[in-house]
C-alpha cells in the first residue's frame, strides 16, 4: 500500500513526516544516534530486508539527513552518518522515546539517558527560549506564523473572538 504524501501541506509536522514518517525510518535514525553506521549492522539489529533498508537510507540521504562515505572499494561499502540536519532530529527522537517510556514500556525504559555533566539519569525538559521557564501545553497558545500564507491550518474559533473567515 502506497502511503499518502504530505508534500503539499503547509504544516511543519506534515513536512517532518515526509522525511521520517515511513515505517522503519525512525528506528534507523535511532540507531544512527546510538552510533550504528554500517548497512549490515542496521540490517542485523533491525531485521529489515536489504531492499527496504537500501530505500530508506537512500531517502534519508536525499533528504539531507545522512551522508554516506566509502570505507571499502571492493565491493563498495559505506558508513552512514547524521548530517547537522539529521542530528537536529535528536529532540524529536528524545521526546518520542520519553513518551514511549511513559506509556508503552510497562517494565520501565529500555534505555536510560545519563547526563555526562552530573552522571544522573535525565529527561528532556522544554523551556521557553525567551525567559527560560519550563513549557507546558496549557501555558501556550498557537497563532499563525510568518509561513502561514493566505490560508491558516488553525481551526476557526468564532466562540473565542476569532475573526478569520
Amino acid at each position: 500500500m502506497k502511503r499518502a504524501s504530505f508534500a503539499g501541506m503547509n504544516c511543519s509536522i506534515a513536512q517532518t513526516l515526509e522525511v521520517i514518517g515511513e515505517w522503519w525510518t525512525p528506528l534507523i535514525v535511532r540507531d544512527l544516534f546510538f552510533g550504528v553506521s554500517r548497512f549490515d549492522e542496521f540490517q542485523s539489529r533491525l531485521g529489515i530486508s536489504r531492499n527496504i533498508l537500501t530505500e530508506r537510507l537512500g531517502r534519508l540521504e536525499e533528504q539531507g539527513i545522512v551522508r554516506r562515505t566509502p570505507y571499502q572499494d571492493r565491493p563498495p561499502r559505506y558508513d552512514y552518518r547524521l548530517t547537522a540536519k539529521g542530528a537536529d532530529l535528536w529532540r524529536l527522537m528524545t521526546m518520542m522515546r520519553e513518551w514511549g517510556d511513559r506509556w508503552a514500556a510497562p517494565d520501565g525504559p529500555p534505555v536510560a539517558t545519563v547526563h555526562r555533566g552530573c552522571g544522573e539519569v535525565s529527561e528532556a525538559v522544554l523551556v521557553c527560549s525567551a525567559c527560560g521557564e519550563a513549557l507546558h501545553r496549557r501555558d501556550l497558545r498557537v497563532e499563525d506564523g510568518p509561513g502561514a500564507g493566505d490560508t491558516s491550518i488553525l481551526p476557526r474559533r468564532v466562540d473565542r473572538g476569532d475573526t478569520r473567515s
